[in-house]
């Protein structure tokens, strides 16, 4: 794709917006067309009609910002007088006026040939916009980092960010004559269709890399390792099977033991962590959370947390001291779902969502404690209800596969090894998605705001 600049520019008096081509004009949001907010929300409510409505999610998922209908779409009730008011059609754009974080205020998609009586939640704004706009190229501008700096300078509030309907209608836009933004919103569709077709394949990689990565260690735990790995170890290589007496395990390295857990180690749940005790960073022990889970940088070892406490605040709060090498895990909750295990680097407290496994040195290693856990689905095991949960009761019962201890070593090392491999093709992967996406994000804005001239690749 080649792309000039445009030969004449004029300052837009706009300072976020810069120069813009001599012929563009500069405009406020709200000479553009009318914002409006519908107050229909996902409560039913005896004797109204049910409808079916776009919701924020609709419009933050949306990878190409076109909104189309979908059976899924969420259904309400609302009366008929609101919902021939606030129907959409093809051209309207919705927009996120409100979020947790300002980094999500403002994002906008286009409505495209909806049927009828289609409306949209108390958490959107529709703005119906007039004859002079191509809601394809105003879509994109919107979703250019020029407007939403402007709405996340712009927007309000403490635990949730508000973005009134003055700013939005203060926002201001570079406009070509309708036919450019056709051809600009064109040359937008045709090039970032080519990027996210590319990072789907990109995804779709990391997606296989990750299998990849689990079969390996599911493999390799429950198999032994592969014939020239265990030869270069010194171990034998293809050793005779039995059966591991467990269904879903099914044969086994004849000279491996089958146990469990709390045969080969001990169980510790964490404790209460009072609002007040939180936010301190420099007390003696590390006072991890079921969130600290995720932040590990290399998938593994638990990183710095954001709270610490002290020994004697500990004891107030019988809360147990995690020693180094142990694994922790969340026990309830969403997150029990993600099966994240993480390793304990130094002394260390855990909250009561989660628990610690610390395993008996004598007869099992750290590092294949963490390896052999990472293979169980906790879904698979959890109690039923309304919030998931996996009772100590039960984690303690869960099976292991024991190797001799040099064994356990030697196979971890290997895991240690293959999966760095993998875990390097991911990250170069990962990497390469975000060039991608960084791309995407400049070429729409460097197309909206005027500063290349795709009259004469739009067609290409």
């Amino acid at each position: 794709m080649r792309a000039r600049p445009y030969p004449r520019t004029k300052p837009s008096g706009v300072e976020w917006l810069g120069d813009v081509p001599e012929h563009w004009d500069v405009m406020r949001a709200a000479t553009l067309g009318r914002f409006s907010s519908s107050g229909i929300d996902k409560k039913w409510v005896d004797g109204e009609t049910p409808v079916q409505m776009f919701n924020y999610l609709d419009v933050y998922r949306s990878e190409t910002k076109a909104l189309r209908y979908s059976e899924e779409l969420m259904w309400t009730t609302a009366e008929p007088e609101k919902i021939r008011e606030h129907a959409v059609r093809t051209g309207d754009i919705l927009i996120t006026p409100s979020s947790e974080t300002e980094d999500d205020i403002g994002h906008a998609a286009h409505v495209v040939d909806p049927p009828a009586n289609i409306v949209y939640s108390y958490h959107l704004v529709r703005f119906r916009i007039s004859a002079k706009c191509d809601a394809r190229f105003l879509a994109y501008s919107i979703n250019a980092p020029s407007i939403r700096s402007y709405f996340e300078s712009v927007c309000s509030g403490t635990t949730r960010m508000v973005l009134v309907r003055d700013d939005m209608r203060n926002a201001r836009f570079a406009l070509p004559p309708p036919a450019e933004q056709r051809s600009i919103a064109a040359f937008l569709d045709r090039e970032t269709g080519r990027v996210d077709r590319l990072v789907a394949k990109k995804r779709e990689l990391i997606e296989r890399l990750k299998e990849k990565r689990t079969a390996l260690i599911s493999r390799t735990v429950t198999r032994g390792l592969p014939p020239a790995a265990a030869r270069a170890a010194g171990l034998p290589a293809n050793p005779p099977l039995k059966p591991s007496g467990i269904e879903w395990l099914g044969d086994i390295p004849k000279h491996w033991e089958a146990r469990r857990l709390k045969d080969v180690g001990t169980l510790k749940g964490g404790a209460g962590f009072p609002h007040e005790e939180q936010g301190l960073e420099d007390e003696e022990l590390p006072f991890y959370k079921v969130g600290d889970l995720k932040a590990s940088l290399d998938g593994r070892v638990m990183t710095k947390p954001e709270h610490t406490i002290s020994k004697e605040t500990a004891r107030k709060l019988r809360a147990a001291i995690i020693p180094p090498e142990s694994i922790v895990y969340a026990k309830i909750g969403a997150a029990l779902l993600l099966n994240r295990r993480r390793v304990t680097f130094a002394d260390c407290c855990i909250d009561n969502n989660m628990t610690a496994y610390l395993p008996d040195k004598r007869r099992i290693r750290s590092e294949w404690a963490f390896y052999w856990l990472s293979i169980l689905d906790f879904g698979e095991f959890m109690n039923p209800g309304a919030v998931p949960s996996f009772s100590e009761g039960y984690q303690a019962i869960l099976p292991v596969l024991l190797p001799p201890l040099p064994e356990q070593a030697a196979i971890a090392a290997y895991l240690d090894e293959e999966t760095a491999k993998l875990d390097a093709l991911v990250t170069q992967v990962e990497e390469a998605v975000e060039r991608l996406q960084e791309y995407r994000v400049a070429l729409i804005t460097a197309a909206v705001t005027g500063k290349i001239d795709v009259r004469n690749v739009a067609a290409a």
